[in-house]
């Protein structure tokens, strides 16, 4: 996968009790608990950044333990699902004197779809179960419906430094 060099792919995790994506009123993913992520890729976004994003979305530590312990286990540990839902307009930006949102750091349809792709890839190889990881559909309008648990949202960015020497060992 060839992309430039600099960027921030985001992802907004919700850690749901379900969530569902339908279009034109058809349900076409759901899950049970487990997280929401919705993915945001910049103009810029290398295969690095979507390797350093996989891997905290299955890692991050959302659930308590067995011992009622918060923030201890995650989505991968527990064996719950995710529901991945591309959405360009996670890096929009409304600075303008119009408070018209503008896209323009969002990645190119063309070029977004073969990096949520490669994207979706490595979550399923990071999770190890394919069965386990929903989507909706690339670059439709989505209705988007869930129940937050909590609630817990997070924003995660890929790093914008180091991309060249960006390694395994700094993304866990």
């Amino acid at each position: 996968l060839l992309f430039s060099s600099a960027g921030a792919m985001r992802l907004v995790l919700q850690r749901v009790r379900s969530a569902s994506v339908s279009v034109d009123d058809k349900m076409i993913s759901s899950i049970n608990t487990g997280i929401l992520a919705l993915v945001g890729l910049h103009e810029d976004d290398t295969l690095q950044d979507c390797l350093y994003c996989a891997k905290k979305l299955c890692a991050s530590k959302l659930w308590e333990n067995e011992d009622g312990k918060p923030w201890r286990k995650s989505v991968k540990q527990l064996e719950y699902d995710v529901l991945l839902v591309s959405q360009f307009t996670l890096l929009g930006d409304v600075s303008n004197k119009k408070h018209a949102p503008d896209f323009k750091l969002s990645m190119k349809s063309a070029q977004a779809l073969v990096a949520y792709e490669e994207f979706k890839s490595l979550v399923v190889a990071e999770y190890g179960n394919q069965d386990r990881i929903k989507e909706g559909i690339f670059g439709t309008k989505m209705d988007v419906a869930l129940v937050n648990d909590g609630p817990v949202t997070l924003v995660v960015d890929s790093p914008r430094h180091a991309r060249s020497t960006l390694n395994t060992s700094d993304v866990t």
